[in-house]
């Protein structure tokens, strides 16, 4: 009996001892753990709208209406030329050529009941032959009224016995991405074709040379929609139809259109003027993002830089300087080039616009008016070409060179990297001073690159002067 009494009173006192540990140590231990302090809870805002959308039939997009509106005043049109070239593969075996008849199409739109009608320069370029097709089946012979490759619009004139529906043009300045769209046209042959997106985006260069400023939408456009209408849901006309982005030929989700602005001052400067007026601000430079604010050693990032200013422009004789930031013309916010020359192309020589600049951290609006363009261009060798401006020579203490507008020339750009900004100094070894010097030299070899160019002399970004031998 003691030593079961023994046993009992061992098993206890061990039994206190182990709890009296666990509680010291282990227990504690624990609890310090627990209140080790947490990283603190990130928040992001949270909207606690809980009010259902109805997207009720009654209340869905319709865009019938705008279909309506505009489905007639839409036009096939097609265009007949005349081409040189192999027609059988004996003639591409044997080196023979002959004319025959080729047949392109695109689309149009009436913009007047007397039968004025837009479509895009490259649906009727190079046409011996236009005729219209009506949507109720009429076919018309077209006259070519006028064109402005630049931007890609022609005008066209057909005649009717009674008044034609036409489409009204809309303000595309005021157009917002993420506003519902339709685009009408003719793909591939299929007349009447109505199909709806959103505005993807504004102010779009595909060229990279900022000569274009495009509406981008996600409405499916395809080869035969070139020239067709880009309405609203109000049924106006806010763009034409011009270009698909694309691997293989085929819509994949972007298209591109003419602003309407744009394309009524065309047509309007055609019908008045016979060409086009282009309304000069008169200054050069770069549009800013991190990389570009970085090497100017300044913080801003959006907007556009000015490098050069042209003597006797409107710009230069309204104050603006080489390092003005332009953040601002007129109500159109201005974040890179292709803002600044979309807005530019809906102006004339002599109109009046309110330019806000960004100068030593204080903006300043100062109202600048339009100069007609007094430094010709010229064409050569697939690129365009103009007089180097005075601050561009006095910075590159350079007395001789033109000044690369726009490169159409893929070899050269490919090769060399000529492109837009790029001074062209020497040709053949024949100084070039001027775009007179370009004119005599287009006289005496033509546009023929590889035939007649043995030697460019360029000048590279750090100014130094660089030379290429072809032979």
């Amino acid at each position: 009996m003691k030593k079961f009494l023994t046993l009992v009173f061992v098993s206890v006192l061990g039994g206190v001892i182990s709890l009296s540990s666990y509680k010291l140590f282990i227990e504690k231990d624990v609890i310090t753990t627990s209140q080790t302090p947490q990283e603190s809870t990130h928040y992001f805002p949270t909207s606690l709208n809980t009010k259902k959308t109805n997207y009720s039939i009654e209340n869905a997009p319709s865009f019938a209406d705008a279909a309506e509106k505009t489905i007639d005043a839409v036009v096939h049109v097609k265009n007949t030329s005349v081409v040189s070239g192999p027609v059988t593969f004996q003639d591409l075996l044997y080196g023979r050529r002959s004319q025959h008849a080729q047949v392109g199409t695109g689309s149009g739109v009436i913009i007047s009941p007397d039968g004025y009608i837009i479509t895009n320069n490259h649906v009727i370029d190079g046409a011996k032959e236009i005729s219209i097709t009506l949507n109720d089946n009429r076919t018309l012979p077209a006259e070519l009224v006028g064109t402005d490759p630049k931007t890609d619009v022609a005008l066209l004139k057909i005649d009717a016995d009674d008044e034609l529906p036409f489409t009204t043009f809309g303000d595309s300045d005021q157009v917002k991405v993420g506003e519902w769209v339709l685009a009408v046209g003719n793909p591939f042959n299929l007349t009447s074709t109505v199909t709806a997106g959103i505005i993807s985006a504004k102010s779009r260069d595909l060229t990279g040379q900022h000569s274009q400023s495009f509406l981008q939408t996600d409405a499916a456009v395809n080869p035969g929609n070139s020239g067709g209408a880009l309405v609203n849901s109000n049924g106006d006309l806010i763009g034409i139809n011009t270009a698909i982005s694309s691997q293989t030929g085929s819509y994949i989700g972007y298209s591109f259109a003419v602003p309407s602005n744009i394309a009524r001052k065309v047509v309007e400067d055609i019908m008045e003027f016979g060409n086009v007026q282009n309304g000069i601000l008169g200054v050069s430079g770069i549009s800013l993002n991190s990389e570009q604010s970085e090497d100017l050693d300044i913080d801003v990032t959006e907007g556009f830089y000015v490098s050069n200013v042209e003597d006797k422009s409107g710009a230069k004789n309204a104050g603006i300087k080489s390092g003005d930031i332009i953040k601002q013309i007129d109500n159109v916010r201005i974040s890179k080039f292709a803002d600044l020359t979309g807005y530019l192309s809906t102006k004339r020589p002599n109109d009046l616009v309110e330019v806000t600049v960004l100068r030593d951290g204080n903006e300043k609006t100062l109202p600048v008016k339009l100069s007609k363009s007094e430094i010709l261009t010229v064409t050569f060798l697939d690129m365009q070409l103009k007089n180097i401006p005075s601050t561009t020579k006095e910075k590159y203490n350079i007395k001789q060179g033109v000044l690369v507008t726009k490169n159409d020339n893929y070899w050269l750009y490919q090769k060399i990297g000529i492109n837009r900004g790029t001074i062209i100094t020497d040709i053949n070894d024949t100084p070039i001073n001027s775009i007179d010097d370009i004119n005599t030299l287009k006289q005496k070899y033509g546009n023929d690159f590889k035939e007649n160019i043995e030697k460019i002399s360029i000048l590279n970004s750090h100014g130094q002067k660089q030379s290429f031998i072809f032979r």
